[in-house]
């Protein structure tokens, strides 16, 4: 009785993804332990396969990749029912929603560990702890509940990514067919989801991976990223990537000798990068980019106010300005810059937060005016605890708090809130969350997003036709009938589907 169940849960609704963080945890303990995976997002009820596997006896540990939002619907639930049908499992968490909310996590009384960043070599140094009764305590990435409360400890480095065990995506194959996650995509007919480097070195204020990674990052080397791909492509039929990098594009020499390698395999990709990073590279570089099919790059644009800019600790050089000049300059390229917006900062009084949005909103027409074919994500500011930063002590002078029971998370009141859709926090009045909203369903009426590949031309000139008058004059106010279309169309958010 020592195998270990590893556990996604759901993700999203369509499209299932490779789910890469329980792969890094099932090659890090391969020929260790024997494993089972159960993907939420390929079950309709996972907690049957899960039950199964617990009945037999043989599995000890339990292993819950869980990210903000939508997994915690499956997470929470599953790990309370082991806990009280298996209470002698094992049960540990990954993933930022723990790393970032440890203490109502532990203290839910069902979560007995918490795997605090890369999982490589933590995982399996538990395991073998728990299997002996040998200490844990000096293992690093690890938190847990002792005699004195919640306890962290040390972070480890950050790995060789070319040294860590390939990906067992064979092993993953005999438990759901792997072309089954090679979904249709804006990209391509079977696209891949891959993670090819850890962390980000920046530090912005309102990002979940800066407490965990602390402004480091470490990358596979592009040659490694090659072979991975092209197995994944000759094996099993992919022939479009997504890289699901908090950033992609740290290292030019990276990504054009990537694009060099990957340019004969006639392969369309996608990545999120910085701005004020990638308007570092050469014109030569980035025509090598798009010449290997990188199609659109995700950007945080965030906001046109530098003075916000500067609060969200965004680091490096962006401005207002050159969030203008890099759309200008990624349309001489044919590569779809998608801007991502976040409104509904804290400011000191309710009139500098409506003129902060009114001032954004302006700013994103401004933005496609300059280049119409950029894409525009938009999300409400949603806190995340960044201790130390400027805008998270403002968060918490607002009054805000986060739920201080697990449960509560999966609630009506706050299932949504990390989709960034649902902000619930005091400085945001009714009026602004619907000016937001209201201007958005007009945007995306009048701008329809090119990643929706069911949304057919004639669909497309309507919803613009209709939109037309209230874009251009600014009169956003209850678009009702946009939003009947938009949902008899089921119009596709990236921002909460993807692609």
């Amino acid at each position: 009785m020592n195998k270990v169940l590893l556990f996604n849960p759901r993700s999203a609704r369509t499209k299932p993804r490779i789910p890469n963080s329980i792969l890094s945890i099932a090659a890090a303990i391969e020929g260790l332990f024997e494993y089972a995976i159960v993907d939420g997002n390929l079950e309709t009820d996972p907690w049957q396969k899960i039950n199964s596997y617990l009945a037999t006896g043989a599995f000890k540990y339990f292993g819950c990749s869980c990210m903000p939002g939508p997994q915690l619907r499956q997470a929470i639930p599953i790990s309370k029912q082991i806990r009280e049908l298996y209470p002698d499992v094992s049960i540990v968490w990954g993933g930022y929603f723990p790393s970032n909310q440890p203490g109502v996590v532990l203290h839910s009384g069902f979560v007995d560990f918490i795997v605090n960043g890369p999982g490589d070599k933590c995982f399996p140094a538990l395991l073998n702890a728990l299997e002996n009764n040998q200490s844990y305590t000096t293992i690093p990435n690890l938190i847990y509940r002792g005699g004195q409360g919640i306890i962290k400890t040390g972070k480890d480095e950050l790995y060789d990514q070319d040294a860590l065990p390939s990906l067992p995506y064979d092993a993953l194959n005999n438990f759901y067919p792997l072309r089954r996650y090679l979904g249709k995509t804006y990209l391509g007919t079977r696209t891949i989801a891959y993670h090819s480097s850890m962390g980000c070195p920046f530090k912005c204020s309102f990002c979940a991976v800066v407490p965990i990674y602390n402004a480091r990052w470490r990358g596979k080397s592009a040659q490694h990223i090659y072979q991975d791909i092209k197995y994944l492509k000759d094996t099993y039929g992919g022939n479009a990537i997504e890289f699901h990098d908090n950033n992609f594009f740290v290292s030019e020499k990276r990504t054009v000798e990537f694009s060099r390698l990957i340019q004969p395999e006639n392969m369309i990709w996608w990545g999120e990068g910085r701005i004020d990073t990638i308007d570092k590279y050469s014109d030569r570089s980035l025509e090598l980019m798009r010449e290997s099919g990188c199609k659109m790059i995700f950007f945080g644009a965030e906001t046109g106010n530098d003075e916000i800019l500067q609060r969200m600790d965004k680091g490096g050089t962006q401005s207002s300005a050159q969030i203008r000049s890099f759309a200008a300059r990624m349309a001489k390229f044919d590569i779809i810059p998608e801007y991502s917006f976040v409104l509904g900062t804290p400011a000191d009084t309710p009139e500098q937060v409506m003129k902060q949005i009114d001032q954004d909103i302006a700013f994103i027409k401004e933005i496609k005016s300059i280049n119409p074919q950029t894409e525009i994500i938009i999300y409400l500011y949603s806190p995340v605890p960044t201790e130390g930063s400027e805008l998270y002590k403002k968060v918490l002078e607002s009054g805000f708090h986060f739920p201080e029971k697990l449960e509560d998370w999966i609630s009506p009141h706050w299932e949504n809130f990390d989709l960034r859709k649902n902000p619930l926090t005091p400085w945001l009045t009714p009026e602004m969350v619907d000016k937001i909203k209201d201007f958005e369903t007009v945007l995306n009426s009048y701008y329809p997003t090119v990643s929706d590949i069911r949304l057919s031309g004639v669909k497309r000139r309507i919803m613009r036709s209709l939109s037309a008058v209230r874009y251009k004059t600014g009169l956003y106010w209850k678009p009702y009938e946009l939003k009947v279309l938009q949902l008899l169309w089921k119009y596709r958010q990236p921002e909460i589907e993807g692609f």
